[in-house]
């Protein structure tokens, strides 16, 4: 009888830690995904700002040395990802390449100009810092004009912060379901052992006596959960990079390791904080109540 009793209590005690598991493991996972698609959107946006071109115009009496220095300037500067100097010839070869007709016939002359190209870093591409540069490019005097499409780019930071407004947003309601519902699944497992705990009480036991074996657990449980759902988050990216490559999922890998890491942080934290305020409960509960 006491051996049926054993089995039937090691048998539930195994049913509450799975399910503990299980549904950090899942939340985990939900959370692991959001933050790798936060990850991309920041990846892609960075991308196509970094495509955003600033064009300098240059005067055709314009000496190489001055376009050298002014190249030079701005590749060195820490905003800037890359430049590129454009020759009249190479322009012209490229409209009639991209037209299909060669547009200096019927004018009987290049009327183009060299320019300088330039690619600013993602966290530079604004109208502020596209302004200021164009104004400092205007002060020389073998500069002609300089452009860029101002509208694109006020559209582009514009989209970008109402993504990440409502990014933020999710996320924290996503943070919100996983404390939620792991502090259901740890309350259930801490209320099946109320008695236990009510009577290492009565015999005298300190409550951080009481409660350091069921955090302690419960944190081990949290990591275990965590790794399963890291798991689970490496193979979802390995196929979903096999058939949508374009994606870049993991171009990034030390983020991705980041994400991993705190990840397990929130695993431990989340279970660290729900077990004490659930064994604190029933410390508190009177025993006429764990009925």
């Amino acid at each position: 009888m006491g051996n049926a009793f054993e089995k039937h209590q090691k048998r539930r005690l195994i049913s509450s830690y799975f399910s503990v598991v299980l549904s950090i493991a899942l939340v985990l996972f939900l959370l692991t995904v959001l933050g790798i698609l936060i990850i991309n959107a920041k990846f892609i946006s960075d991308e196509f700002k970094e495509k955003v071109v600033l064009t300098i115009y240059l005067e055709d009496s314009t000496k190489p040395i001055e376009i050298n220095q002014l190249k030079n300037s701005l590749t060195l500067s820490d905003y800037v990802k890359q430049t590129q100097f454009i020759s009249k010839e190479e322009a012209a070869h490229f409209m009639t390449s991209e037209y299909g007709e060669d547009f200096l016939d019927e004018v009987g002359y290049n009327p183009l100009k060299n320019s300088i190209e330039v690619n600013l870093l993602a966290d530079y591409v604004t109208t502020k810092r596209l302004d200021s540069i164009s104004e400092k490019a205007l002060e020389k005097n073998f500069v002609e004009d300089v452009k860029y499409d101002k509208d694109l780019v006020t559209l582009m930071n514009s989209n970008v912060k109402r993504i990440s407004l409502w990014i933020l947003i999710i996320s924290g309601l996503f943070t919100l379901i996983a404390v939620l519902l792991i502090n259901s699944s740890i309350r259930l497992a801490v209320f099946s052992k109320r008695f236990s705990i009510k009577t290492m009480q009565m015999v005298g036991a300190t409550r951080s006596f009481i409660r350091k074996p069921f955090i302690w657990n419960n944190i081990q449980l949290g990591i275990l959960g965590a790794f399963l759902a890291i798991g689970a988050s490496i193979i979802s990216l390995y196929y979903v990079h096999i058939y949508f490559p374009e994606l870049q999922l993991i171009q990034q890998p030390l983020v991705l390791g980041g994400l991993f890491a705190i990840i397990v942080l929130v695993g431990v934290m989340i279970t660290w904080v729900s077990t004490f305020l659930a064994t604190q409960r029933f410390l508190n509960l009177k025993t006429d109540k764990l009925y």
